[in-house]
């Protein structure tokens, strides 16, 4: 299999990267978080006509009529700049809830016993009767917990935990690698511009390391993700969300140690990017599922 970008799937990234960075960049970024969680539906609606929601639609019904693959390089873009919002839940929407495909309906979903965004959403997928607010860690992303109303099936908590839902998680992982890269090139900007004892911090062999190894975990992350996009295997999106998860998180963590008390600043945007990762972690398909999927694989292997 060929898992390198044609052509194509080259220009759509760049066109992703272009549209969001003119509609979604720093400015509009620190702007939501000083205004609070209030989705833009201007720019929903935005996303909507570009296709971003419609993308694996077929054409025959309104949609852009691509497949997985460029699904995972628009949800890259999206994580790169901290894009706030449901998208998972209205993509996944897309072509099943009216105006969802368009951006006009903003599609909610009960994962497990959270949801994001459901005081935004016009549709919730799921059942979030009793829904109370919960205090998030990420100011851009509204969290509601979801009461569990009755005790759940052992059997049925096994099966889930054994086969991650394939795509709210491949895609999730798809947003964690495009933050991933975003805090790799924040931490080499600014070790190359921050200048101790007369020279760039660039040039220390610890801070090296540093930036040395979150490029790494990108690059491996990045394989595993385009890879997973084109088998849409799912022990390889189990993988892939593992790797894209430590990406994201681990990096946004050593991209705030190359900054040093800069970092930990409410002006630096280093711990925007580590809030929305740790949030993502907890999403279907996350470390306890996918290693639990992986293991499970391995031990049947083991057992034949």
């Amino acid at each position: 299999m060929d898992f390198q970008l044609d052509d194509d799937q080259r220009a759509l990234k760049a066109g992703v990267r272009e549209l969001l960075t003119a509609r979604f960049g720093h400015e509009s970024l620190r702007a939501a978080v000083d205004n609070g969680p209030a989705l833009d539906r201007t720019l929903w609606r935005e996303l909507g006509e570009a296709g971003f929601f419609a993308l694996r639609l077929p054409e025959a019904d309104g949609g852009v009529g691509l497949g997985l693959p460029e699904a995972v390089l628009a949800f890259e873009e999206a994580g790169r700049v901290l894009l706030p919002g449901p998208l998972v839940a209205t993509h996944l929407a897309a072509g099943t809830v009216d105006g969802a495909a368009t951006g006009e309906t903003v599609v909610a979903a009960v994962d497990g016993e959270l949801v994001e965004w459901l005081a935004e959403a016009d549709v919730v997928r799921g059942d979030a009767a009793g829904a109370e607010p919960l205090r998030s860690v990420d100011p851009l992303t509204p969290l509601h917990r979801v009461p569990a109303s009755t005790e759940p099936d052992p059997a049925a908590v096994l099966r889930t935990s054994l086969l991650p839902s394939l795509l709210p998680s491949l895609l999730t992982a798809a947003e964690q690698l495009g933050t991933a890269a975003r805090v790799c090139e924040l931490a080499v900007q600014h070790a190359r511009t921050r200048e101790q004892f007369g020279q760039p911090i660039g040039a220390f062999q610890a801070v090296k390391h540093l930036c040395a190894q979150m490029l790494v975990r990108v690059e491996v992350a990045r394989a595993a993700v385009y890879a997973a996009a084109v088998t849409a295997d799912p022990l390889d999106v189990a993988a892939a969300r593992l790797l894209a998860d430590e990406a994201a998180v681990r990096g946004a963590r050593d991209c705030l140690q190359v900054h040093g008390g800069m970092g930990f600043t409410w002006e630096a945007d280093v711990h925007l990017y580590l809030k929305r990762a740790w949030v993502r972690t907890q999403r279907t398909g996350g470390a306890t599922q996918s290693e639990d999927a992986l293991a499970d694989d391995l031990l049947a292997g083991t057992a034949q």
